[in-house]
């Protein structure tokens, strides 16, 4: 037993599974799995052979409390999914989100409002993407991370398990906050090892490395490898290990 909505359309070969909802003016693409108790909310719109499993919501409006500093959000755009993604269980995916083709994102993760992700990227395990995000083509969000509101990360970037990114300096106090709020940036190929630590505003340059455990305070040069409490170069990138030497374009 599943409800679906008059409204929605459903594609040819398309399986719906037991107690799941598809609410008013969803689409659904042709070849699809929506697994068991499922909830996709209305206007979604998901593209062809996608895989939603047990548990997952898609298009979720987000909560606000009244002391949130993000204003409630009336009348977000449903959320739009690309063919051949793939959701494990019981994940999340807010209203306003868009996904490109070929995502996976796996169990128990969450992607906010407002956030793209591009083609072939992974989010893991239990890692969140909070609002205002821009997550490039094909990146992988590992175990765990954890990309704070109002970053980008740029195309082929590598986020290890546990990584922690941070968007306000004053911990919350102060008025003086509001005008330093701002989310981390990595461009393209930057990658960062496991429980690194990256401060609010701070630009991981093009094919750069975070070693695992630093505490990066000030931006990262291109190509740099820094590393330690606060992060400090320790070499160059090696040539091998480049981006544009991996001949994935």
């Amino acid at each position: 037993m599943h409800f679906i909505a008059p409204s929605a359309q459903i594609g040819e070969g398309t399986e719906v599974g037991h107690f799941s909802v598809i609410e008013e003016e969803v689409v659904i693409g042709r070849n699809c799995r929506i697994g068991h108790n499922v909830v996709i909310h209305a206007g979604s719109v998901i593209g062809d052979n996608v895989r939603v499993d047990a548990c997952t919501v898609i298009g979720k409006q987000p909560l606000r409390s009244k002391r949130s500093i993000f204003k409630d959000e009336k009348g977000l755009p449903p959320a739009r999914i690309g063919a051949e993604c793939m959701f494990g269980a019981q994940v999340v995916i807010y209203a306003g989100c868009e996904l490109g083709t070929h995502v996976l994102v796996a169990d128990g993760a969450a992607v906010r409002e407002n956030v793209v992700v591009g083609e072939y990227t992974i989010v893991g395990r239990n890692a969140t993407v909070e609002n205002f995000c821009k997550i490039g083509k094909k990146c992988k969000l590992e175990t765990n991370c954890y990309i704070t509101a109002y970053s980008e990360v740029g195309d082929y970037c590598f986020i290890a398990p546990g990584v922690c990114t941070t968007n306000d300096n004053y911990l919350g106090r102060t008025e003086e906050r509001f005008k330093h709020f701002k989310g981390v940036t990595v461009r393209r190929g930057g990658r960062i090892g496991g429980h690194a630590v990256i401060l609010p505003g701070k630009v991981i340059g093009e094919d750069a490395v975070v070693a695992a455990g630093a505490v990066v305070s000030k931006d990262v040069p291109a190509r740099t490898i820094v590393v330690g409490n606060p992060a400090r170069p320790l070499r160059a990138v090696p040539d091998e290990q480049l981006l544009d030497q991996q001949g994935w374009e």
